[in-house]
Formats: structure tokens, C-alpha cells, sequence
């Protein structure tokens, strides 16, 4: 079996390349949905729907053991209900037939986890994951004492996905400049997107300011998922072959998919 790996676009393409660089020996499957990206203007029931249709995806068509939803929106605003609903459903009608359980992992907590070890830090990210307010919820059921301070950064994301860096440079200044009086510990960019302008938002913050960055969290806390559940990992198939499905070829879809995740990689075109 496989792992799944779903994101809005193709942000969560860097947690891909991050957790196959850390554990190469496994099978993935990533799904970006580039039709309907971005997610974060979307409500809650479309959001729900449409992670929900990619996820039966990854389980039906793909054959994944686990799929780690790798949108921020996602996570936010519908994997609660998704693990409540239909995971309990999907796994209790595997359970009749026979089969295995399967599993549905999200990057949000494993973010909210590194945030709460500062006493003041700062959340970037979409404004569905903003307006939830699931960061700030996450954070203070672990560390009650840390201060968190929000900003949404709507333009971000559609960048992103155009490839673009130079104009990004006045979007990132302007969405992080209500961070800068605030004596932060930390920023965490709340969104699989984001690390595509780390090293930009790190120099508009300074040394002092640490960026906490998915890419860096969730191959690790994944790899630890797994130490903790060999039977999950038992399930693995170790071929190391990884492949991109997406639900629009854009122009630029290849250019950054072969950028992030290697010159030979082929997007294939899917309809959820």
C-alpha cells in the first residue's frame, strides 16, 4: 500500500519532497487539487467536500494506507469531520469485508505542537485557516501561557502557484509588517504553500524571529507515526516510487512539480 499526500495545489508538494527525502523507501502518491486551488476563500461545506473526494480517492483508486492531508485549510476546517464521519463509515465497511483500516493525518496540530513550546508567536495562513481560528485553539490546549497573533495572507497561495517571487516581495513585507513590533519567539507559516518564500519572509523577520516551517515538522512527527504504529508501516509497500496526480495541467503545473519533486517527474491528469 501506499501513502497518500493531499494539498489544494501544489504547496504541499514541498512536504512531499521533504518526507520522501526522509524516509525514500516508500511508495507515494501525491494529489494536488489545482482545479478548485485556492482553498482558503471556500466554505466550510465545500471545503469538506472537496478534501473528502480526494481523500476516497487516494483510498479507492490509489490503494494508500494512510493519506496525510497536507492543506492548512483542510485541516482546519474539515478533517475533524472527516476522521468523525467518513473515516468511521469507510473503516467500518473495511472491517465487514475484511479489509484493513485505513488513516487520515493532518499538518495542523503537529504545527501547533512546535508553536507552543515560544511564548509569543505569530500564525500566516489562508483566510479559511484564520478565520477558524484552529491555531490558536491548538496551541493554547497544549500551552495555555503562549500568546497568539494571526494574520491572513490571501494573495500568497495564487502566487505560488503562478511561480511568482518578485512580486510576492511587497505581499510578504505588507502581511508580516503587523508581526514586526510584536516581540515574537516564532512564525509559523500556516500554510504547505508557504515555505516556497521562506527564506523572504525569514529576511523581512530578522535572525532573531525562528520560522517554523512544515517541510521541517512533518517528516519528522510522520516517521515517529510510524515507529509507533508498525502496523500501519507493516502495510508499506518499499519500491520507492512516488507519482503526481492533479485535477488541472496549468502551464506552469509541470515546471514546478519537476522543481520540487525531481526533472522526471510527469503530472498525470485526474477527476475526482
Amino acid at each position: 500500500m501506499r501513502i497518500g499526500i493531499f494539498d489544494s495545489g501544489l504547496g504541499g508538494l514541498i512536504i512531499a519532497k521533504a518526507t520522501r527525502k526522509a524516509m525514500p523507501e516508500y511508495d507515494y502518491v501525491y494529489l494536488g487539487d489545482t482545479k478548485r486551488v485556492p482553498y482558503g476563500n471556500r466554505s466550510h461545506e465545500a471545503v469538506y467536500e472537496f478534501t473528502k473526494e480526494a481523500v476516497n480517492y487516494l483510498f479507492k483508486k490509489e490503494n494508500c494506507a494512510i493519506v496525510i492531508i497536507a492543506c492548512n485549510t483542510s485541516s482546519a476546517r474539515a478533517l475533524r469531520r472527516i476522521q468523525q464521519e467518513y473515516l468511521v463509515n469507510y473503516n467500518h465497511t473495511r472491517k465487514i469485508m475484511g479489509e484493513s483500516e485505513r488513516k487520515i493525518l493532518g499538518v495542523l496540530i503537529p504545527t501547533a505542537e512546535e508553536c507552543a513550546k515560544y511564548k509569543r508567536v505569530g500564525i500566516l495562513g489562508t483566510l479559511g485557516t484564520i478565520n477558524s481560528n484552529t491555531f490558536p485553539k491548538e496551541i493554547k490546549k497544549i500551552n495555555k501561557k503562549t500568546i497568539v497573533f494571526q494574520n491572513p495572507t490571501p494573495m500568497l497561495v495564487p502566487l505560488i502557484e503562478e511561480g511568482e517571487k518578485v512580486l510576492a516581495k511587497q505581499f510578504i513585507k505588507k502581511y508580516l509588517k503587523p508581526f514586526l513590533n510584536k516581540k515574537l519567539d516564532a512564525v509559523a507559516l500556516g500554510c504547505t504553500h508557504y515555505p516556497f518564500y521562506k527564506n523572504e519572509i525569514k529576511k523581512v523577520l530578522g535572525k532573531k524571529v525562528r520560522v517554523i516551517s512544515q517541510d521541517e515538522i512533518i517528516p519528522k512527527k510522520l516517521k515517529n507515526y510510524f515507529a509507533r504504529h508498525p502496523e500501519i508501516e507493516k502495510k508499506l509497500a518499499k519500491n520507492r516510487k512516488a507519482k503526481i496526480l492533479v485535477t488541472d495541467i496549468t502551464p506552469n503545473i509541470k515546471k514546478l512539480s519537476q522543481k520540487w519533486f525531481g526533472k522526471n517527474t510527469r503530472p498525470e491528469l485526474i477527476h475526482l
